[in-house]
């Protein structure tokens, strides 16, 4: 392959054709049907579907034999389906999803969810980095494949629109599509993260993660906090205690045993290398308050607490009236959401241990509502990198970022991952993104780093070469 040729094709059709339709999709509102229970009627997900339908059809007119397809199996989020013929017996599964988080707050002057805007190297908006670029970064790979002649394996595309949203309408639409699909030797998401800008980051595990409503209620309704206080507990303190069952406030430690697991002695050696490389960028990214300090200063154990051990997160809380809406009224109940990460191999009933822990000999004998999300997420470890695709990915990493490749876990999830691991356990998987420093995905401000969308590109491209030489 001629590395320069690629990254030349890489940089024009980026150029030319993917930031422009990356632009278009920012404004669609799309978002995952968790945030919009009308998002059939709204038409936001048809329209950015139909937005990356008709770009990959133009794209893909020279190519003999490819076949797009957008599958609508009855009640579910659609599901973009492209067939690249190639050659060999093992085909290559590449993913992504093109469903968005909700707008959040606190996006900075001039900036907005569904406001495309570049500064420098920086295209922002929602869902741009997580996971829009998805498909045309896979695409763009293949497409510089075929600019060279260079020939590879039969490549299928999957871009589904639920993954914001644990990604349960997937399985039906894999299964739906198993003999088109076949089974892969390779798999292939851009849906993850960086540590950096300067280096191909391979994540290595997936934390799991359980989301339920804690409502602790003590009341039919509120009543005078002068009257009642003393007299009535607070529903608010007995919150608190349940919740210190789980966590320790002090450390933030998760207490049960029964959520933690043995971190694999590999995965600790990758922390630690990882940890080395980045030192305080483990934590220097985030934007503390005041003189807010991290939980540790090991780079390494913070890259552990956030990739295998378990951790609390309260991301919601009801029954709390705004300050100034808030009179002299002890409050009938409080209700929090709880998201708890999960580490990449706990085989136990995490929601079934969460409940119990938090609902039985309530305090104050009051009423414990313990309200499970239906979708819990399985953690993922990624298989031991079979020998052609360490090299493979040694080269990749070399000549698109010019340094090795970076292992490291994300504390984030990816339903798809578990789901493929247990499908194919002898499948081989390239887990990468554009989630770095200050990409903020979910939050204010998200952007994509348009220089690393273009080297993930030119990844693929080496990577899919390789797998098609050891096939």
């Amino acid at each position: 392959m001629d590395a320069n040729r690629l990254k030349q094709f890489v940089q024009q059709i980026w150029d030319d054709a993917v930031i422009p339709s990356l632009v278009e999709y920012i404004r669609i509102p799309n978002k995952s049907p968790s945030f919009d229970r009308d998002w059939a009627a709204h038409g936001h997900m048809d329209a950015a579907v139909a937005l990356m339908e008709s770009w990959a059809r133009a794209q893909l007119c020279p190519v003999d034999g490819a076949a797009l397809e957008v599958v609508r199996l009855e009640g579910r989020t659609p599901l973009i389906f492209i067939e690249i013929p190639g050659e060999g017996d093992e085909p290559v599964l590449l993913y992504g999803h093109l469903d968005k988080q909700p707008e959040f707050t606190g996006w900075g002057e001039g900036l907005g969810p569904w406001t495309p805007v570049i500064r420098g190297e920086n295209l922002y908006g929602r869902g741009g980095a997580d996971d829009g670029y998805a498909m045309y970064g896979a695409l763009s790979a293949i497409l510089a494949l075929h600019d060279q002649k260079i020939p590879h394996a039969r490549c299928v595309i999957l871009i589904e629109a639920c993954e914001e949203s644990g990604s349960y309408d997937l399985p039906f639409y894999v299964d739906h599509l198993a003999d088109r699909i076949g089974k892969p030797g390779l798999v292939v998401c851009l849906d993850s993260g960086c540590g950096d800008y300067n280096r191909l980051w391979l994540t290595t595990s997936l934390r799991g993660m359980a989301i339920a409503n804690l409502t602790v209620r003590v009341l039919t309704e509120g009543v005078h906090s002068g009257d009642a206080s003393g007299i009535v507990p607070s529903s608010f303190r007995i919150l608190r205690q349940l919740l210190s069952r789980l966590e320790d406030e002090r450390t933030g430690e998760i207490l049960p045993r029964g959520f933690h697991v043995d971190i694999p002695p590999g995965r600790q050696l990758q922390a630690k290398a990882a940890g080395a490389i980045l030192g305080s960028a483990v934590y220097d990214k985030f934007p503390f308050a005041g003189r807010t300090k991290p939980m540790a200063l090991d780079p390494a154990e913070l890259i552990l607490n956030r990739t295998w051990r378990p951790q609390l997160a309260i991301i919601g809380v009801d029954g709390l009236p705004t300050p100034q809406n808030a009179g002299n009224v002890l409050l009938p109940y409080t209700t929090a959401k709880l998201s708890l990460r999960l580490p990449p191999t706990l085989a136990r009933d995490a929601m079934g241990l969460l409940k119990r822990l938090l609902t039985e000999n309530p305090p104050d004998g009051a009423e414990i509502i313990f309200e499970a999300s239906p979708f819990v997420s399985q953690g993922w470890n990624a298989p031991e990198l079979a020998p052609w695709l360490e090299q493979t990915v040694r080269g990749a990493a070399q000549a698109a970022f010019g340094h090795e490749p970076v292992y490291m876990g994300e504390g984030g999830s990816i339903p798809f991952m578990g789901m493929l691991g247990e499908k194919f356990p002898q499948t081989q998987f390239v887990i990468t993104g554009v989630l770095g420093p200050h990409s903020n995905a979910h939050g204010p401000n998200e952007f994509l780093h348009i220089p690393t969308g273009k080297r993930v590109s030119e990844t693929i491209a080496h990577v899919l070469s390789g797998h098609l030489g050891h096939a």
